[in-house]
């Protein structure tokens, strides 16, 4: 039906957008290369203010290649979407120094759960009991992995989950924040990244200066020059430009089909991460990251089930007259 055919065509579209993204944003675990280096793991908002410095030139850049240079957004939710990405970088970064890179991973790969409660509390959505099952399984999944790499990871520490769950919760609010803005303004995601993340550095830069810890970690971050702000630029232009398809997924198909979409590159990022970096391996790793998966797919299925049911149906009656010509020719015999 054309109904069926829209919405096949609209998932199509979501997943070539991502899809070409992801293959610059796949380089992203060169983030996991700079926390192996043992002085840069305990300076992870130096590293995120190295990314916020990128990502202000990049959009910058961008900018200026605009027709349109007028801000849209109020700049009060600039302030507080700035003060939101801060938060979820700033402690996904700093989860690196407790945590081993997968586990942390599969913890990003849960963040639909928090982005459901947040559409709740924010946009006042709903959800049915697919979607619950959904969030239960991914939350059981997420529980096993933790269990496993608690087992056998020398770097797993209790720390790293708390500062990675906080990530997940300002990550929740930032994807129905930023839907939010971006219908309610028409703003283009040039913009939202440019405000976001320039006022982000601002607040990051600040808050170094306060602490004293700025120049410590530029000292450490100088003594391996290549090594750190050669492989964070590498992943911030990666990282910048994932950014910006996942902003279209958010302002043409809503946040949770962008979590969606999202997570799954999260499982490429997890396979390269133990083919180019030696780790602890477990098959409770692989069972557990399963139940995660089948938790993604009945997102998906719920948020898709009238085109789904209706595909299933199409192919059953394709099947039903297929063996009843085969059943008639055989008779015939």
């Amino acid at each position: 039906s054309d109904a069926f055919l829209i919405v096949k065509n609209s998932l199509y579209a979501a997943s070539v957008v991502h899809s070409s993204g992801s293959c610059c944003d796949v380089l992203v675990f060169g983030q996991e290369w700079i926390f192996r280096v043992k002085e840069l793991r305990s300076h992870g908002w130096y590293l995120t203010l190295v990314q916020f410095g990128f990502y202000l030139i990049f959009g910058s850049i961008e900018r200026l290649f605009r027709k349109s240079k007028r801000r849209r957004i109020p700049l009060k939710s600039y302030l507080l979407l700035a003060a939101l990405t801060v938060s979820t970088m700033g402690l996904s970064n700093a989860s690196l120094g407790h945590l081993n890179y997968p586990t942390q991973v599969m913890f990003k790969s849960c963040k639909l759960i928090p982005v459901m409660i947040g559409g709740m509390i924010i946009q006042g959505k709903r959800y049915g009991k697919v979607d619950v099952t959904a969030v239960l399984c991914m939350t059981v999944g997420l529980t096993l992995f933790t269990l496993a790499d608690v087992s056998i990871s020398p770097d797993f520490n209790g720390t790293g989950v708390f500062l990675i769950c906080l990530a997940l919760c300002v990550d929740a609010v930032i994807g129905n924040v930023q839907e939010k803005a971006m219908k309610a303004y028409s703003a283009s995601n040039t913009e939202v990244v440019l405000y976001s993340y320039s006022i982000g550095f601002f607040y990051i830069l600040c808050a170094l200066l306060l602490n004293g810890n700025l120049l410590p970690a530029f000292s450490v971050y100088s003594e391996t020059p290549v090594v750190a702000y050669g492989l964070a630029g590498v992943f911030s232009l990666t990282g910048y430009i994932g950014i910006l398809f996942v902003l279209a997924l958010v302002k043409l198909f809503g946040a949770l089909i962008a979590a969606t979409v999202t997570t799954c590159r999260k499982a490429v990022t997890m396979v390269l991460s133990f083919l180019f970096f030696s780790k602890p391996f477990t098959v409770q790793y692989v069972w557990s990251g399963y139940l995660v998966l089948f938790g993604i797919a009945l997102n998906v299925y719920s948020k898709n089930r009238t085109s789904i049911n209706a595909w299933f149906m199409k192919q059953y009656r394709l099947y039903l007259r297929h063996w009843t010509v085969q059943r008639s020719r055989v008779e015939m015999v």
